[in-house]
């Protein structure tokens, strides 16, 4: 399979959320305040973009609490690992080409 271009992960901030979810792939799910720091995205613009990408079956969002604090945190599935890999094999693959054939 070709890689190719995924218009719901090229978006700047979602394409910052796969990342930050994808260096964490192994490690616990992502705090929605930690997801907030690395994006330097507002709650409302975060939580709309996650939202976005659960619904695409990229991400699982998990909510507990901590005492009486709720936690909100979010986690990659298989089939957003996967969409991500694709994603960032071909903006290598573009950014390879840059030159070629000129």
């Amino acid at each position: 399979m070709a890689a190719q271009l995924d218009d719901l992960i090229h978006q700047p901030l979602r394409l910052k959320i796969m990342a930050a979810l994808y260096a964490e792939r192994d490690a616990d799910p992502v705090e929605f305040s930690r997801l907030k720091a690395v994006t330097q995205a507002t709650d409302g613009n975060l939580g709309s973009h996650l939202a976005t990408l659960e619904k695409a079956a990229y991400l699982e969002i998990l909510k507990d609490h901590v005492g009486k604090k709720p936690r909100t945190r979010a986690a990659l599935t298989p089939a957003g690992r996967k969409a991500f890999r694709s994603h960032v094999d071909y903006l290598r693959e573009v950014v390879e080409g840059v030159g070629e054939g000129t």
